[in-house]
């Protein structure tokens, strides 16, 4: 089976989660989990603790200022783009309106080394 990601954006504006969409958020990540299409999936801490690296400059934020910043990723199995598109449509985050999700193939990865 083909592997994709799913990035997840949000609106920093709109502030956190409520204890319901928490509970959303989870409920769908548990769905994912017991079909057996997740691989892995983070939440990230808001763009204002990101550090960017562009050639040798370091700045404090994200790459890019923008109203929407990535809030977390996940990586799933599905046979096709289609019906990896059908599990990216039940994330909450696209109910929301306060931003939404991107779906693209994985091209490659490596594999954790054991130390």
């Amino acid at each position: 089976m083909a592997q994709y990601a799913i990035l997840i954006y949000d609106t920093p504006a709109a502030g956190d989660y409520t204890p319901d969409q928490q509970a959303a958020s989870k409920r769908h990540a548990d769905d994912l989990i017991d079909s057996g299409a997740m691989i892995a999936a983070y939440a990230l801490h808001s763009a204002d603790t990101a550090t960017s690296l562009r050639g040798d400059v370091v700045t404090d934020g994200p790459f890019i200022d923008s109203k929407e910043v990535i809030a977390g990723v996940c990586v799933i199995e599905a046979p096709d783009l289609d019906a990896a598109l059908e599990l990216a449509r039940r994330n909450p985050a696209v109910q929301w309106g306060r931003g939404g999700v991107e779906v693209r193939p994985v091209a490659g990865g490596i594999a954790p080394i054991v130390r």
